[in-house]
């Protein structure tokens, strides 16, 4: 009798989830929504909480009392100068990827065939297959002032060049290593592979039909890539700004092993939390980048770049 009853209530229940999908949808989403509300949401609303109270010079405990002068800091000269070098470097950073890797994802979704386009597809994430750290202290020697950069230009007699741009007031510094010129270029190469990939997405479901289409209204090969292919890879390519935008204006560690004293976004947030013990500043300042990606994203979005992703 037991086992007839929970056999029936199973079926019941089964045809329950079967004839209602939306229950059945409800049922799945409702462990990862609330996981993502709890831990996600609920970390962000403590942070904004905390940016409201102030550290205590004296005593340096946290003084959980309501105020704004936490975000009035943030608006002085210095503060402004890390968040305006922070983005400059975001967007620097972006349009480097683009530059580099729409070419990239172009010649592998239109012309590269067979194992030719799959050893493009390793090439490209390879780099991700390695860690973080061991991709970036190997650039930091490669930058050095012994590295294999400086040996190359001075065998290729470039070492005028090389040290010409390592004059430069705001790009130079005494290495590449410690330089904002050699922090770009760590940055370009950790996040290319997050731009070329959404543009490949975005060129390959590109119909045939269209590029055939232009070719026979008399197009040439060059107005059909710039009236048809671009035009429609741009989703893609606003998709893979999303990342390397948000990336770089939070990255913390690159800024850190490659480059000279000049502060960005996350350096200055990790070290108000982790070496002056100043969290409820740190959560005023991190709340910046999330100003900056949020109206970021609202353009990308307005680009149709969340169809690439």
């Amino acid at each position: 009798m037991a086992h007839t009853a929970r056999q029936k209530l199973a079926n019941q229940l089964s045809n329950l989830l079967y004839t209602r999908r939306g229950l059945l949808l409800a049922l799945l989403l409702t462990p990862p929504l609330a996981w993502f509300g709890v831990v996600y949401l609920g970390s962000l609303f403590s942070l904004l909480a905390n940016s409201f109270f102030r550290l205590d010079d004296f005593t340096g405990q946290v003084v959980r009392e309501v105020g704004l002068d936490n975000f009035v800091e943030i608006f002085t000269p210095t503060n402004l100068d890390v968040a305006l070098r922070s983005t400059t470097m975001a967007v620097l950073v972006t349009l480097a990827c683009a530059v580099i890797g729409f070419p990239i994802a172009f010649y592998m979704a239109r012309h590269a065939r067979g194992s030719q386009k799959a050893l493009l597809y390793v090439a490209v994430m390879l780099p991700l297959w390695s860690s973080y750290l061991v991709r970036l202290y190997a650039w930091k020697l490669l930058l050095a002032k012994e590295g294999a950069i400086s040996w190359l230009a001075q065998n290729l007699h470039l070492q005028w060049l090389l040290d010409g741009l390592l004059a430069m007031p705001v790009l130079g510094g005494s290495s590449l290593s410690f330089s904002p010129l050699g922090t770009f270029i760590v940055f370009v190469y950790m996040w290319l592979p997050f731009m070329i990939l959404p543009i490949l997405a975005a060129i390959e479901r590109i119909p045939g039909s269209y590029l055939e289409a232009s070719a026979d209204l008399g197009a040439s090969p060059a107005q059909t890539f710039r009236q048809v292919i671009f035009p429609l890879a741009m989703p893609g390519v606003a998709a893979g700004s999303i990342f390397t935008f948000s990336l770089t204006l939070g990255d913390y560690i690159i800024p850190q092993v490659i480059g000279n004293s000049t502060l960005y976004i996350g350096q200055v947030v990790y070290r108000q939390q982790g070496v002056a013990g100043n969290l409820p500043f740190a959560a005023a300042f991190s709340l910046v980048p999330i100003a900056i990606i949020g109206v970021y994203l609202w353009l990308a979005k307005r680009k149709g770049a969340f169809d690439a992703l």
